[in-house]
């Protein structure tokens, strides 16, 4: 199996149903600075337009997911201008993640904190192994989580919880995560790769065409006004009334087979 962007410290490799793992690994603690920023964005990119990606499972290397941005760059930013651009780069990044229209699902292993987190908030499913930990604990050095912490966090788990995860900067267990609805689910220590890799070969099994088509109105419909959403679903669902793959779903349901999508 061939590796994409092989020594680089983000890369993956694409099985033959689709999945593909994808890595980060900048020892000790993966933890995100500029360099690393441009690996991941060259990595993602890659996959979006590798025609052998269907889903995405998004880890990291060894005892961390990922645990926070550089601290030694942060320390370097001194004006407002540098902090801003810092930012910027950061947000541009995790934004691909998030309006990529192939499902990223965040295998969370070990610490996932910081930048870790707000990367992992950015795809669009997560599973936690139950002994990692979340946290966003920039409140500690002074600054604020600013990849999306801020803004991800309390549009998925309301304002007090996100409240209390930002301002107390405590880390929290992958049980909590699940609790709190940080996190899909979390599984038994050493499993989330697997776990991951299983929920994947569920989606990417799917339409593509009907994938996109999901993701394309729930992202969208999240940033519209209720009715328009609806408007916005009833056009997708009626561009994917003319494909084949809707036609074969649809025969495959009615004699009791399994559906072949051809993506088309």
């Amino acid at each position: 199996m061939s590796i994409v962007n092989e020594g680089k410290k983000c890369y993956y490799s694409v099985d033959e149903k689709g999945i593909a793992l994808m890595e980060i690994n900048n020892p000790p603690m993966n933890a995100l600075g500029t360099p690393i920023l441009a690996d991941i964005r060259d990595t993602v990119q890659k996959s979006l337009a590798d025609d052998a990606v269907r889903v995405v499972v998004f880890t990291g290397a060894g005892k961390a997911f990922i645990a926070g941005a550089d601290i030694n760059e942060i320390k370097g930013l001194k004006t407002a201008q540098a902090g801003i651009d810092f930012l910027a780069n950061g947000q541009d990044v995790l934004n691909l993640i998030e309006k990529a229209d192939k499902p990223f699902i965040a295998a969370i292993n070990g610490f996932c904190l910081g930048g870790g987190t707000e990367l992992a908030l950015a795809c669009h499913i997560r599973l936690i192994d139950e002994s990692a930990q979340m946290g966003l604990p920039e409140i500690k050095l002074g600054i604020i989580p600013g990849f999306g912490g801020t803004q991800r966090t309390p549009r998925l788990i309301g304002r007090g919880r996100a409240y209390e995860l930002v301002l107390s900067g405590n880390f929290i267990s992958g049980k909590q995560a699940e609790l709190y609805g940080l996190v899909n689910r979390s599984v038994p220590k050493g499993q989330v790769v697997e776990e991951a890799k299983k929920l994947a070969a569920d989606i990417a099994s799917k339409s593509r065409m009907a994938i996109k088509g999901a993701m394309k109105a729930i992202r969208e419909g999240m940033l519209m006004e209720y009715y328009e959403s609806q408007k916005n679903e009833r056009e997708i669902f009626g561009t994917l009334c003319e494909t084949a793959d809707k036609e074969e779903g649809v025969d495959a349901f009615l004699n009791k087979r399994e559906a072949k999508f051809t993506d088309r």
